[in-house]
């Protein structure tokens, strides 16, 4: 790999670690619009099982996914929300990983194997 694209990777790689990690603290805790219109119809109150929605709106039924007690479950590590840029940072590298892999894999090779 030449210098200027081993270079180009290494600064893109760092760009995205510090926009996943610092933009994670600003995303929004309230629902976003999908959760919002699902959960017209109802309120969100405290019980002693948690929160609940009453009134008749289609959220009122849902259950939690299967990885809602996972480590980087609700954008945070272990639960802790003073953790969501680690959690923004780990999903960024898991990614980036991923495409690399890839794309690595499915280049198109020259010369002879």
């Amino acid at each position: 790999m030449s210098v200027p694209r081993r270079r180009f990777l290494l600064i893109f790689a760092l760009v995205v670690l510090v926009v996943a990690g610092g933009v994670a603290y600003f995303a929004d805790s309230d629902p976003d619009g999908l959760d919002a219109v699902t959960q017209r119809g109802c309120e969100t109150v405290q019980t002693q099982q948690g929160e609940q929605l009453r009134g008749d709106c289609i959220a009122q039924h849902t259950t939690d996914h299967a990885l809602s007690e996972g480590p980087l479950a609700d954008y945070a590590v272990g639960g802790d929300d003073r953790f969501t840029g680690v959690a923004g940072i780990i999903g960024a590298l898991v990614t980036l990983a991923a495409a690399g892999g890839l794309f690595w894999g499915l280049r198109r090779r020259t010369g002879e194997r």
